[in-house]
């Protein structure tokens, strides 16, 4: 039988965790629900964490921002979808995708079309574009900057 783990032990165990990387509240909440603390617990724990700065909310979702465009290539919407997961607020959120350079998202956009379209077998340009636009979509990206860097029979509009 498992013998459960103090506060004490979780919250030290919880700050060297969110010490090693970015954690936000709803992460630390189910890692220590898996540890077997009780909610108000979990409560106590997460409060300390904040007031000690371990937990930045602010600062985890400028992080996330950057590193899923930066590392996992992902756009807007996906990036949108990832942090409301993360129970974040929406003005949070809005405010750092907002803040993504646009010349540098639509570089990334442009550079995995680029990639895509020479990775990927279709027997026709109808077919090819349709690809490239579900994998652009998937990403993330906006149909409205998709339709700039897929060739859609020489027409830029749907």
């Amino acid at each position: 039988m498992k013998r459960q783990m103090t506060e004490e032990v979780a919250l030290n165990r919880a700050a060297s965790y969110c010490s090693s990387a970015e954690q936000c509240k709803e992460d630390i909440k189910i890692k220590l629900k898996r540890w077997g603390m009780d909610d108000s617990a979990i409560i106590r724990i997460i409060k300390e964490l904040v007031s000690e700065k371990y937990i930045d909310e602010e600062r985890y979702c400028r992080a996330y921002v950057n590193d899923k465009l930066h590392f996992q290539k992902w756009g807007r919407a996906k990036i949108k979808q990832g942090l409301y997961q993360k129970k974040l607020s929406s003005d949070m959120i809005e405010k750092y995708v907002n803040e993504i350079d646009e010349d540098e998202y639509l570089s990334i956009l442009q550079g995995l079309i680029q990639v895509k379209r020479k990775n990927t077998i279709a027997k026709d340009d109808f077919t090819l574009n349709g690809k490239l636009v579900r994998f652009a979509l998937n990403r993330g990206f906006e149909m409205k900057y998709i339709i700039r860097f897929v060739n859609i029979s020489g027409d830029n509009s749907f």
